[in-house]
Protein backbone atom coordinates (compact mmCIF):
# COMPACT_ATOMS: atom_id res chain seq x y z
CA UNK A 1 0.00 0.00 0.00
CA UNK A 2 1.59 3.53 -1.05
CA UNK A 3 1.67 6.70 1.05
CA UNK A 4 -1.62 8.11 -0.15
CA UNK A 5 -3.55 4.96 -0.11
CA UNK A 6 -2.21 4.71 3.72
CA UNK A 7 -3.22 7.68 4.61
CA UNK A 8 -6.72 7.63 3.01
CA UNK A 9 -7.71 4.24 4.43
CA UNK A 10 -6.79 5.84 7.94
CA UNK A 11 -8.86 8.82 7.52
CA UNK A 12 -11.69 6.38 6.59
CA UNK A 13 -11.22 4.02 9.78
CA UNK A 14 -11.26 7.34 11.50
CA UNK A 15 -14.63 8.50 10.07
CA UNK A 16 -16.15 5.28 10.44
CA UNK A 17 -15.56 5.64 14.03
CA UNK A 18 -16.68 8.64 14.25
CA UNK A 19 -20.09 8.00 12.70
CA UNK A 20 -20.07 4.87 15.06
CA UNK A 21 -20.24 7.94 17.73
CA UNK A 22 -22.30 9.82 16.15
CA UNK A 23 -25.03 6.71 16.67
CA UNK A 24 -24.34 6.32 19.91
CA UNK A 25 -25.69 9.94 20.26
CA UNK A 26 -23.28 12.02 18.98
CA UNK A 27 -23.12 16.10 18.70
CA UNK A 28 -24.06 18.18 15.74
CA UNK A 29 -20.51 19.26 15.93
CA UNK A 30 -19.25 15.99 15.36
CA UNK A 31 -21.65 15.91 11.93
CA UNK A 32 -20.02 18.92 10.46
CA UNK A 33 -16.25 17.85 11.50
CA UNK A 34 -17.14 14.35 9.18
CA UNK A 35 -18.67 16.81 6.69
CA UNK A 36 -15.94 18.79 6.59
CA UNK A 37 -13.35 15.60 6.53
CA UNK A 38 -12.00 16.44 9.88
CA UNK A 39 -12.95 12.81 11.57
CA UNK A 40 -11.42 13.54 15.33
CA UNK A 41 -14.38 12.88 17.06
CA UNK A 42 -13.00 9.28 17.98
CA UNK A 43 -9.76 7.86 17.98
CA UNK A 44 -8.86 4.91 15.80
CA UNK A 45 -8.30 1.23 17.19
CA UNK A 46 -4.49 1.96 16.80
CA UNK A 47 -4.68 4.85 18.65
CA UNK A 48 -6.65 3.05 21.62
CA UNK A 49 -4.38 0.43 22.24
CA UNK A 50 -1.65 2.11 21.79
CA UNK A 51 -2.16 5.44 23.54
CA UNK A 52 1.46 6.44 23.77
CA UNK A 53 0.76 10.02 24.89
CA UNK A 54 -2.39 10.95 27.45
CA UNK A 55 -3.88 14.05 28.22
CA UNK A 56 -2.79 14.98 32.35
CA UNK A 57 -3.33 18.75 32.56
CA UNK A 58 -4.76 21.81 31.26
CA UNK A 59 -4.24 25.86 32.21
CA UNK A 60 -6.66 28.51 31.35
CA UNK A 61 -4.80 30.97 29.57
CA UNK A 62 -7.54 34.18 30.29
CA UNK A 63 -9.49 35.89 27.75
CA UNK A 64 -8.87 35.88 24.33
CA UNK A 65 -9.13 32.49 21.57
CA UNK A 66 -6.72 33.91 19.03
CA UNK A 67 -3.79 32.19 19.41
CA UNK A 68 -0.02 31.02 17.25
CA UNK A 69 2.94 29.35 18.27
CA UNK A 70 4.37 28.39 21.54
CA UNK A 71 7.64 27.72 23.09
CA UNK A 72 8.81 26.36 26.19
CA UNK A 73 11.87 27.31 28.10
CA UNK A 74 13.35 24.00 30.16
CA UNK A 75 15.80 26.55 32.65
CA UNK A 76 13.16 28.49 33.66
CA UNK A 77 10.37 25.61 33.46
CA UNK A 78 7.47 28.41 31.79
CA UNK A 79 5.60 28.16 28.36
CA UNK A 80 4.60 31.39 26.06
CA UNK A 81 1.90 31.17 24.42
CA UNK A 82 1.72 33.83 21.46
CA UNK A 83 -1.98 34.80 22.32
CA UNK A 84 -3.46 37.39 19.95
CA UNK A 85 -2.45 40.94 21.17
CA UNK A 86 -0.28 39.09 23.98
CA UNK A 87 1.62 36.63 25.20
CA UNK A 88 0.26 34.27 27.79
CA UNK A 89 3.58 33.11 30.33
CA UNK A 90 2.55 29.87 32.05
CA UNK A 91 4.72 28.78 35.08
CA UNK A 92 4.50 24.87 33.41
CA UNK A 93 5.70 22.88 37.20
CA UNK A 94 2.55 24.73 39.03
CA UNK A 95 -0.07 24.68 36.13
CA UNK A 96 -0.23 28.28 36.76
CA UNK A 97 -0.24 31.88 34.40
CA UNK A 98 2.35 33.74 35.61
CA UNK A 99 1.61 36.95 33.55
CA UNK A 100 1.50 38.58 29.80
CA UNK A 101 3.75 40.33 27.46
CA UNK A 102 1.97 42.96 26.48
CA UNK A 103 -0.34 43.74 25.14
CA UNK A 104 0.84 45.24 21.86
CA UNK A 105 -1.11 47.11 18.98
CA UNK A 106 -1.18 44.08 16.72
CA UNK A 107 -0.69 40.43 16.96
CA UNK A 108 1.74 38.23 18.14
CA UNK A 109 2.97 35.02 16.13
CA UNK A 110 6.69 33.57 17.28
CA UNK A 111 8.74 34.00 20.80
CA UNK A 112 12.27 33.14 21.35
CA UNK A 113 13.39 32.93 24.97
CA UNK A 114 17.33 33.45 25.37
CA UNK A 115 19.60 30.98 27.43
CA UNK A 116 21.16 32.49 30.90
CA UNK A 117 19.86 35.78 29.47
CA UNK A 118 17.61 38.46 31.02
CA UNK A 119 16.11 38.56 27.20
CA UNK A 120 12.72 37.24 25.47
CA UNK A 121 11.50 38.42 21.63
CA UNK A 122 8.22 38.05 20.75
CA UNK A 123 6.96 39.92 17.34
CA UNK A 124 4.30 42.28 16.33
CA UNK A 125 3.16 40.76 12.92
CA UNK A 126 1.06 43.57 11.71
CA UNK A 127 3.66 46.32 11.97
CA UNK A 128 6.54 44.20 10.88
CA UNK A 129 8.22 44.25 14.55
CA UNK A 130 10.08 41.84 16.77
CA UNK A 131 9.56 42.85 20.42
CA UNK A 132 12.66 42.47 23.29
CA UNK A 133 10.93 41.98 26.63
CA UNK A 134 12.58 41.72 30.05
CA UNK A 135 12.29 38.00 31.56
CA UNK A 136 11.56 38.49 34.96
CA UNK A 137 9.04 41.64 34.58
CA UNK A 138 8.01 40.54 31.27
CA UNK A 139 7.75 44.21 30.26
CA UNK A 140 8.56 44.85 26.41
CA UNK A 141 12.08 46.67 26.69
CA UNK A 142 12.34 47.73 22.64
CA UNK A 143 10.78 47.41 19.53
CA UNK A 144 13.10 46.44 16.65
CA UNK A 145 12.57 46.40 13.23
CA UNK A 146 12.04 43.60 11.48
CA UNK A 147 9.66 43.24 8.21
CA UNK A 148 5.53 42.69 7.45
CA UNK A 149 4.19 39.31 8.85
CA UNK A 150 7.20 38.86 11.49
CA UNK A 151 6.16 35.29 12.27
CA UNK A 152 8.61 32.90 13.84
CA UNK A 153 11.39 33.08 15.80
CA UNK A 154 14.68 30.97 16.31
CA UNK A 155 17.64 31.26 19.19
CA UNK A 156 21.12 30.21 17.28
CA UNK A 157 23.17 28.95 19.99
CA UNK A 158 26.87 29.52 18.78
CA UNK A 159 26.19 32.86 17.42
CA UNK A 160 23.64 34.21 20.11
CA UNK A 161 21.86 35.95 17.46
CA UNK A 162 17.99 35.96 17.06
CA UNK A 163 16.40 35.32 13.58
CA UNK A 164 12.90 36.88 12.79
CA UNK A 165 11.55 34.90 9.87
CA UNK A 166 9.37 37.46 8.29
CA UNK A 167 7.22 35.17 6.59
CA UNK A 168 5.28 36.63 4.10
CA UNK A 169 8.26 38.92 3.50
CA UNK A 170 10.02 36.34 2.61
CA UNK A 171 13.06 37.23 4.83
CA UNK A 172 15.22 36.82 8.32
CA UNK A 173 15.54 39.91 10.15
CA UNK A 174 19.08 38.73 12.78
CA UNK A 175 18.66 40.14 15.96
CA UNK A 176 21.95 40.90 18.84
CA UNK A 177 20.60 40.13 21.84
CA UNK A 178 23.28 41.97 23.08
CA UNK A 179 22.08 45.44 21.74
CA UNK A 180 18.65 44.86 21.29
CA UNK A 181 19.04 45.64 17.55
CA UNK A 182 18.97 44.48 13.77
CA UNK A 183 22.36 43.47 12.56
CA UNK A 184 21.30 42.19 9.27
CA UNK A 185 18.56 41.43 6.87
CA UNK A 186 18.80 37.83 4.91
CA UNK A 187 16.29 38.48 2.12
CA UNK A 188 15.33 34.74 0.43
CA UNK A 189 12.73 35.85 -2.10
CA UNK A 190 9.72 34.03 -1.09
CA UNK A 191 7.15 33.19 1.50
CA UNK A 192 8.23 31.21 4.82
CA UNK A 193 7.03 29.37 7.63
CA UNK A 194 8.85 28.08 10.80
CA UNK A 195 12.44 27.45 11.53
CA UNK A 196 15.11 25.41 13.78
CA UNK A 197 18.57 25.62 14.67
CA UNK A 198 21.13 22.93 14.27
CA UNK A 199 22.85 23.79 17.57
CA UNK A 200 26.05 23.97 14.86
CA UNK A 201 25.51 27.26 13.44
CA UNK A 202 22.91 26.75 10.58
CA UNK A 203 19.48 27.66 10.91
CA UNK A 204 16.69 25.62 8.89
CA UNK A 205 13.72 27.55 7.55
CA UNK A 206 10.57 25.84 5.87
CA UNK A 207 10.44 27.47 2.11
CA UNK A 208 6.44 27.30 1.98
CA UNK A 209 6.08 29.10 -1.09
CA UNK A 210 8.42 26.54 -3.28
CA UNK A 211 8.08 23.79 -1.27
CA UNK A 212 11.22 23.96 0.19
CA UNK A 213 14.00 23.89 2.93
CA UNK A 214 16.49 26.70 2.96
CA UNK A 215 19.72 26.57 4.95
CA UNK A 216 21.08 29.63 6.32
CA UNK A 217 24.88 30.21 7.71
CA UNK A 218 23.88 32.10 11.00
CA UNK A 219 27.57 33.44 11.20
CA UNK A 220 27.98 34.66 7.77
CA UNK A 221 23.88 35.42 7.57
CA UNK A 222 23.75 34.16 3.89
CA UNK A 223 21.56 31.24 2.44
CA UNK A 224 23.86 28.71 1.65
CA UNK A 225 21.46 26.06 -0.07
CA UNK A 226 17.91 25.43 -1.17
CA UNK A 227 16.53 22.01 -1.07
CA UNK A 228 13.56 21.08 -2.80
CA UNK A 229 10.60 19.11 -1.54
CA UNK A 230 8.81 18.63 -4.59
CA UNK A 231 6.05 15.94 -2.21
CA UNK A 232 5.54 18.48 0.07
CA UNK A 233 3.07 21.20 -0.38
CA UNK A 234 3.69 24.47 1.46
CA UNK A 235 5.53 23.02 4.99
CA UNK A 236 4.65 25.04 7.85
CA UNK A 237 6.46 23.02 10.80
CA UNK A 238 10.02 21.47 11.31
CA UNK A 239 11.94 20.15 13.89
CA UNK A 240 15.39 18.28 13.75
CA UNK A 241 17.21 15.60 15.34
CA UNK A 242 20.79 16.93 15.48
CA UNK A 243 22.27 13.98 16.36
CA UNK A 244 21.09 12.08 13.73
CA UNK A 245 20.92 15.44 11.66
CA UNK A 246 17.64 14.54 10.17
CA UNK A 247 14.75 17.50 9.98
CA UNK A 248 11.51 16.44 9.99
CA UNK A 249 8.67 18.85 8.02
CA UNK A 250 5.02 18.78 8.21
CA UNK A 251 3.02 19.90 5.24
CA UNK A 252 -0.49 20.53 4.16
CA UNK A 253 -1.08 17.69 2.43
CA UNK A 254 -0.79 15.24 5.23
CA UNK A 255 2.79 14.05 4.74
CA UNK A 256 5.69 14.69 7.27
CA UNK A 257 8.97 14.52 5.09
CA UNK A 258 12.21 13.45 6.89
CA UNK A 259 15.40 14.79 4.84
CA UNK A 260 19.32 14.94 5.33
CA UNK A 261 20.40 18.05 6.88
CA UNK A 262 23.49 17.74 5.42
CA UNK A 263 23.03 17.16 2.01
CA UNK A 264 18.94 17.31 1.22
CA UNK A 265 18.08 14.13 0.61
CA UNK A 266 14.62 13.11 1.33
CA UNK A 267 14.91 9.66 3.60
CA UNK A 268 10.96 9.31 4.23
CA UNK A 269 7.77 10.66 3.56
CA UNK A 270 5.10 9.44 6.46
CA UNK A 271 1.21 9.88 6.67
CA UNK A 272 -0.16 12.74 9.15
CA UNK A 273 -3.12 14.48 9.72
CA UNK A 274 -4.64 17.09 8.47
CA UNK A 275 -3.58 21.37 9.14
CA UNK A 276 -0.40 20.69 10.88
CA UNK A 277 1.07 24.13 11.93
CA UNK A 278 3.92 22.59 14.24
CA UNK A 279 6.24 19.93 14.30
CA UNK A 280 8.72 18.62 17.61
CA UNK A 281 11.37 15.89 18.19
CA UNK A 282 11.91 14.41 21.56
CA UNK A 283 15.79 13.24 21.58
CA UNK A 284 15.46 10.81 24.34
CA UNK A 285 12.64 8.71 22.87
CA UNK A 286 13.44 9.39 19.40
CA UNK A 287 10.29 10.66 18.38
CA UNK A 288 9.05 13.07 15.84
CA UNK A 289 5.29 14.54 16.68
CA UNK A 290 2.99 16.85 14.33
CA UNK A 291 0.52 18.74 16.02
CA UNK A 292 -2.42 19.01 13.67
CA UNK A 293 -5.39 21.03 13.45
CA UNK A 294 -8.23 18.71 12.94
CA UNK A 295 -7.65 17.25 16.56
CA UNK A 296 -5.04 14.87 16.28
CA UNK A 297 -1.54 14.67 17.40
CA UNK A 298 0.76 12.66 14.86
CA UNK A 299 3.94 10.34 16.63
CA UNK A 300 6.48 9.09 14.62
CA UNK A 301 9.09 6.83 15.82
CA UNK A 302 13.26 6.89 14.83
CA UNK A 303 13.95 3.27 14.31
CA UNK A 304 17.67 4.46 12.83
CA UNK A 305 18.44 7.37 10.73
CA UNK A 306 17.14 5.97 8.01
CA UNK A 307 13.99 3.86 8.98
CA UNK A 308 11.23 5.99 10.52
CA UNK A 309 7.63 4.02 11.44
CA UNK A 310 4.00 5.95 12.71
CA UNK A 311 3.70 5.04 15.71
CA UNK A 312 0.35 6.56 16.76
CA UNK A 313 -2.25 8.95 15.98
CA UNK A 314 -3.30 10.66 19.44
CA UNK A 315 -6.72 12.80 19.86
CA UNK A 316 -6.04 16.13 21.18
CA UNK A 317 -8.34 18.90 20.46
CA UNK A 318 -9.56 20.38 17.08
CA UNK A 319 -7.60 23.77 16.20
CA UNK A 320 -4.37 22.39 18.66
CA UNK A 321 -2.18 22.60 15.43
CA UNK A 322 0.90 24.51 17.58
CA UNK A 323 3.17 22.68 19.71
CA UNK A 324 6.27 23.06 21.63
CA UNK A 325 8.10 19.93 23.72
CA UNK A 326 10.22 19.70 26.96
CA UNK A 327 13.21 17.96 25.74
CA UNK A 328 14.10 16.34 29.38
CA UNK A 329 10.66 14.84 30.43
CA UNK A 330 9.30 14.65 26.63
CA UNK A 331 5.65 16.66 27.61
CA UNK A 332 3.90 18.44 25.34
CA UNK A 333 2.20 21.02 24.99
CA UNK A 334 -0.53 22.44 22.92
CA UNK A 335 -2.75 25.03 22.73
CA UNK A 336 -6.54 25.06 21.61
CA UNK A 337 -9.92 26.40 22.63
CA UNK A 338 -13.30 24.75 23.13
CA UNK A 339 -15.16 24.39 19.52
CA UNK A 340 -18.57 26.67 19.38
CA UNK A 341 -18.89 26.61 15.51
CA UNK A 342 -17.33 25.12 11.98
CA UNK A 343 -17.43 26.50 8.77
CA UNK A 344 -16.18 24.85 6.11
CA UNK A 345 -13.84 26.50 3.75
CA UNK A 346 -14.74 27.59 0.33
CA UNK A 347 -10.99 26.83 -1.24
CA UNK A 348 -10.84 22.90 -2.11
CA UNK A 349 -8.82 21.57 1.10
CA UNK A 350 -8.42 24.76 2.65
CA UNK A 351 -8.48 25.08 6.66
CA UNK A 352 -11.54 25.53 7.94
CA UNK A 353 -13.00 28.77 9.65
CA UNK A 354 -13.59 27.98 13.47
CA UNK A 355 -15.68 29.85 16.19
CA UNK A 356 -14.39 29.15 19.53
CA UNK A 357 -16.28 29.55 23.10
CA UNK A 358 -14.77 32.68 24.35
CA UNK A 359 -12.26 32.61 27.15
CA UNK A 360 -11.71 28.92 26.57
CA UNK A 361 -8.53 28.80 25.41
CA UNK A 362 -6.23 26.61 27.41
CA UNK A 363 -2.73 24.97 27.66
CA UNK A 364 -3.04 20.93 27.22
CA UNK A 365 -0.20 19.34 28.66
CA UNK A 366 0.35 15.52 26.61
CA UNK A 367 2.84 13.10 28.82
CA UNK A 368 4.36 10.12 27.65
CA UNK A 369 2.28 7.10 28.56
CA UNK A 370 5.59 5.43 30.41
Amino acid sequence: MDLRNEAMEKERGMTRNAFKAIARGGCALASALIWLGIATVAPTRAAQVEAPYRLTKSVPLGPGEKWDLVTFDPDAERAYVAHGDHVTVVDTGKGEVVGNVGPISGKTQGIAIVPGGARGYTDDSKRGVAIAFDLRSLKPVRDIAAKPDADAIVYEPVTRHVFVINADSGSVTVIDPASDSAMATIDVGSGLEGGVSDGKGDIFVNGVEKNEIVRIDARTDKVVVRWAMPDCERPHGLAMDTETRRLFATCVNQIMVVMDADNGTTVARLPIGRFSDGAAFDPVRKLAFSSNGDGTLTVIREKDPEHFDPLATVPTQLGARTMAIDPRSGRLFLVAAKVEKVTPSTTPGGRPSISYVPGSLQLLYFDPAT
